[in-house]
């Protein structure tokens, strides 16, 4: 997938995921110790946190590639939730909505 990406974040964590408007699913969160740019088919650094505001909903509907589920370690409730299966995903247009300065 990363591969095949012209220009992207390659996002590995997320966290600080809560609720904004359950009529629509809106989530708020963070990206945290794993932001990557992606150019031209090769990650070529880091990058900052960002906050974003997504609906997993309209997520799943702008999906355009997903990978090979894996087993995955929640961020937030790992020690509760650890048997996490989770694919990769390609979602154009992810809204990142401001820098974040989580560290």
């Amino acid at each position: 997938m990363v591969a095949r990406t012209e220009r992207g974040l390659l996002l590995t964590c997320l966290w600080y995921i809560r609720e904004v408007d359950p009529a629509t699913a809106l989530l708020t969160g963070l990206t945290r110790d794993g932001v990557y740019v992606i150019e031209d088919g090769v990650v070529v650094g880091a990058a900052n946190n960002f906050r974003f505001n997504e609906s997993p909903i309209d997520l799943l509907a702008r999906a355009t590639e997903v990978g090979t589920s894996v087993r995955a370690l929640g961020r937030e409730l790992g020690e509760y939730l650890n048997r996490c299966i989770m694919p990769a995903l390609r979602i154009p247009d992810f809204n990142m909505s401001s820098v974040s300065q989580a560290s």
